[in-house]
């Protein structure tokens, strides 16, 4: 291996770029929820939300009803979730601080702005009104470090692992935030038509991914569900798309295969063509006819079958 980074460093960096990754997805997806909850379905839908991510029954047990006041506190400052925004914002701190030798002093100190942002949120800032600015407000910080880490951290095997952990993370929140729309749309009955609740709904689910104008440009004229899936699941250039994603990650597999010479990613790449060989095999219009839980659902365990090969490999470990 040239210029071996230490398992651990290739680790933290791999996990750095999936929480701040993970950050930014979920607060687009609680923005666009809180938003669809204001009508009669509000209940159903952050259910649904709990139930896609697997935190229904740990939900239940630190509260007595689902509620939109409830649900957005469990997600964005519950301490105790481990998969709130704030716990994602310090995990992706505590792997920064470990790697303040590896990453550029303007990612440590824009991970330390968002960090002390959320030291800052009372109950009063995430408040339904407050909502979406709050969310905003977290979206832009993430972008931030999104274009500080492209334009200022080395491209050595630390990028390398960052990026793939960020593709990662990624193709994993689109294919969740494709399920929670489909599973949603079924349940109201929402077809393709162009108008009322179901153009709210389909144009919630592109904004959710952030995907509507990079969709209108493709698809001008209609929203139709098994379009948006194909976009979403499969458009090769739209950047959050999970085959973008998987061609991303097979590219860095490469190069750290080809160029950093880590032999030991070889067995995680056989695990990703698995992924490619299911996109490359999906029909959209049979998805769409039969539901697409079953497909996201074995896309993302096979992610984690990914990471964990991943991790026996090149960080020593397991996931």
């Amino acid at each position: 291996m040239k210029n071996s980074l230490l398992s651990r460093f290739a680790l933290n960096i791999f996990w750095l770029a999936r929480y701040m990754e993970r950050t930014d997805s979920l607060a687009r997806l609680l923005e666009v929820t809180e938003t669809h909850s204001r009508d009669e379905h509000g209940t159903q839908d952050w259910e649904l939300i709990l139930e896609v991510n697997g935190d229904l029954e740990r939900y239940k047990k630190q509260y007595k009803k689902i509620t939109t006041e409830d649900v957005i506190y469990f997600y964005s400052i519950d301490k105790k979730n481990s998969t709130s925004l704030i716990t994602s914002v310090m995990l992706a701190r505590e792997n920064a601080r470990s790697l303040r030798h590896l990453i550029s002093t303007e990612m440590w100190s824009e991970i330390n702005t968002l960090h002390n942002f959320f030291s800052t949120v009372k109950k009063r800032d995430i408040q339904t009104r407050r909502f979406s600015g709050f969310c905003q407000s977290i979206k832009e910080r993430c972008q931030a470090h999104s274009g500080i880490t492209e334009a200022t951290l080395y491209r050595d095997q630390a990028y390398t692992f960052y990026w793939i952990g960020k593709m990662v993370e990624r193709a994993d929140q689109a294919s969740r935030l494709l399920d929670v729309g489909f599973r949603r749309a079924q349940k109201l009955g929402y077809g393709d038509a162009d108008a009322g609740e179901n153009l709210s709904h389909w144009t919630g689910l592109l904004r959710s991914v952030g995907g509507y104008q990079a969709y209108r440009r493709t698809h001008p004229i209609h929203l139709r569900s098994h379009e948006i899936t194909d976009f979403i699941l499969l458009n090769i250039s739209f950047p959050r798309s999970v085959n973008y994603c998987i061609e991303e990650i097979r590219d860095y597999m490469d190069e750290l295969i080809e160029l950093h010479d880590v032999e030991k990613a070889r067995d995680a790449m056989q695990a990703l063509e698995i992924i490619r060989k299911q996109l490359s095999g999906a029909d959209v219009q049979s998805l769409v006819s039969t539901g697409l839980h079953e497909f996201a659902d074995t896309l993302q365990q096979q992610l984690v079958t990914f990471t964990t090969v991943l991790a026996k490999g090149c960080f020593g470990k397991g996931n």
